[in-house]
């Protein structure tokens, strides 16, 4: 192989990796997305509904 289609092949390869590595990111953060949550106080006491911590 000539030095030239080495080294586009070395580009597009590395632009392969590059956006399977970004389709794959945003594919997480579409699947671990959270809605914010309102904050609504609770009628009977007039305080905010407690909820419990969440860890990842």
């Amino acid at each position: 192989m000539s030095l030239t289609t080495t080294i586009v092949m070395l580009i597009l390869s590395w632009l392969a990796v590059a956006a399977a590595m970004l389709w794959g990111v945003l594919r997480i953060t579409r699947r671990h997305h959270h809605r914010p949550q309102q904050s609504t106080p609770d009628i009977k006491t007039g305080k905010a509904a407690r909820r419990p911590a969440t860890a990842h």
